[in-house]
C-alpha cells in the first residue's frame, strides 16, 4: 500500500525539482539589464498615470463575481435547449427550478443594493 504512495511522491518530488531547476537555470542564462522603462508599467500602450497601489471599492469585485456566476450558470441552459425535446416534462421542471434558483440569486443581490454602481 505505501508503494502507491511512494510513486507519487517520487512523480511529486521529480516536477517540483525539474520546475526548480528549469527556472534556477532560466535565472543564469537570461540576460539582466533593467531600466526605467523596462520597469514601469505597461497599460495597453499608454503610459501609466499615478500609482499602481489603488485601492478599489469592494462593490467591483463583487459585481464582477455575480457577472461571472450568472454567466457560467447561464452556459448550462444551452445543453438543456439543445436536447430538451428528449427530456420531455423532467427536463422542463429541473430546467425551471435551475432558473428560479438564479433569478431569486438576481433578485437577492438586487435587492442588497450589490449591483448599484455609486
Amino acid at each position: 500500500m505505501l508503494d502507491k504512495y511512494l510513486t507519487v511522491a517520487v512523480f511529486l518530488f521529480g516536477t517540483v525539482g525539474f520546475v526548480l531547476v528549469t527556472l534556477f537555470v532560466a535565472k543564469l542564462l537570461r540576460p539582466s539589464r533593467p531600466s526605467q522603462i523596462k520597469l514601469q508599467n505597461y497599460e495597453c500602450g499608454e503610459s501609466p498615470v499615478g500609482s499602481s497601489w489603488v485601492q478599489f471599492n469592494i462593490r467591483f469585485y463583487i459585481f464582477a463575481l455575480l457577472f461571472v456566476i450568472f454567466d457560467v450558470e447561464t452556459v448550462f441552459i444551452f445543453p438543456w435547449a439543445v436536447v430538451y425535446d428528449t427530456l420531455g416534462w423532467f427536463g422542463f421542471i429541473e430546467m425551471t427550478i435551475f432558473l428560479a434558483i438564479l433569478i431569486y440569486g438576481l433578485v437577492y443581490a438586487w435587492k442588497k443594493g450589490v449591483l448599484k454602481w455609486v
